[in-house]
């Protein structure tokens, strides 16, 4: 199922993307992204999330991480095969995505005994926005795996 209101994203090109293989099934890296946030990247207790298409969702990442609220929305949801949802971060400052609905789309394809993702984050406001998450969202995957091979 579709959003039927997507973001439009055409005044900013600014992404990135990684690909790599999880040593976990697509079923539990599809839940990670969509049920378990708190697992590896939300702090326990502070989650409101239910993976419905154009429903809101809330969390603070990790304690550790500092606290950032993040906001958004599923737009397209297939079962262990694709998660896409707005992600807007930030403190009232230049952190996260400076409050600009960008978007993170996942998707997850069978491989061996695990999975290979290929994960795109659009929509960034500026480069320095962009460069923080691409030094950063590496960090979370390894904290992605290790949280589901648990």
């Amino acid at each position: 199922m579709k959003s039927k209101c997507p973001p439009d994203l055409s005044s900013r090109p600014l992404k990135i993307t990684w690909d790599g293989f999880l040593n976990a099934s697509p079923k539990k890296v599809y839940e990670a992204w969509t049920s378990k946030f708190d697992l590896w990247f939300a702090q326990p207790g502070a989650m409101f999330m239910t993976p419905e298409v154009d429903r809101p969702y809330f969390f603070y990442n990790k304690n550790e991480w500092g606290r950032h609220p993040h906001y958004g929305r599923f737009l397209e949801l297939k079962a262990n095969e694709v998660v896409e949802m707005t992600w807007i971060t930030g403190n009232g400052s230049d952190v996260g995505t400076e409050g600009a609905e960008t978007v993170i789309r996942v998707e997850l394809v069978p491989k061996d005994n695990g999975t290979m993702v290929h994960f795109t984050h659009s929509g960034f406001v500026n480069e320095r926005s962009r460069d923080g998450h691409k030094e950063n969202w590496p960090l979370a995957f390894e904290d992605l795996e290790k949280a589901i091979q648990n």
